[in-house]
Order: C-alpha cells, then structure tokens, then sequence
C-alpha cells in the first residue's frame, strides 16, 4: 500500500482518485504519521459476501453446545 503526504492528496487529489478507482489502496499520512486510507468502495455484493465470509469463519471457530445447554441459558432467571 502506497503512501502519500496530505499536502500531495490535497494537491493531487483527482489523480489519487483514478488510481484507488483501478483497485490500488492509498495511507495518507501527516509528518510521516498515518491518518487515514483512500480504499475502493466495494460493491454491496462484494460487502454482503465478504460479511457472510466473516460469520462463517466465526461460526466455525465457535464450540458448538448441545441443544439442552442451549436452552438452559435462554430460560436462565426466568421465574414460572
């Protein structure tokens, strides 16, 4: 990922724009510090099943408990 000074995306900020338009990812930084990122917006395709990718890594990493467990917790402090 590239690096570029704010005083340059200020002055050169259409040019900044074509690259991150062809896919290129940009840190913009202030004294050498970086404070923020030019990234492509991704379609909303792409988010949904980039967070669908993320709940089924989650998903897997989770230890499943049986369905009696389950429902111990939801009735938890429940009074009847």
């Amino acid at each position: 990922m590239d690096s570029v000074g704010a005083y340059e995306a200020k002055t050169h900020l259409p040019r900044l724009l074509d690259r991150v338009a062809r896919g290129e990812c940009l840190t913009i930084t202030r004294h050498g510090r970086p404070v923020a990122r030019l990234v492509p917006v991704a379609s909303d395709r792409e988010r949904a099943q980039e967070a669908m990718a993320r709940i089924v890594e989650r998903r897997s990493q989770l230890k499943r408990a049986p369905l009696a467990e389950l429902l111990q917790s939801i009735h938890e402090g429940h009074r009847y």
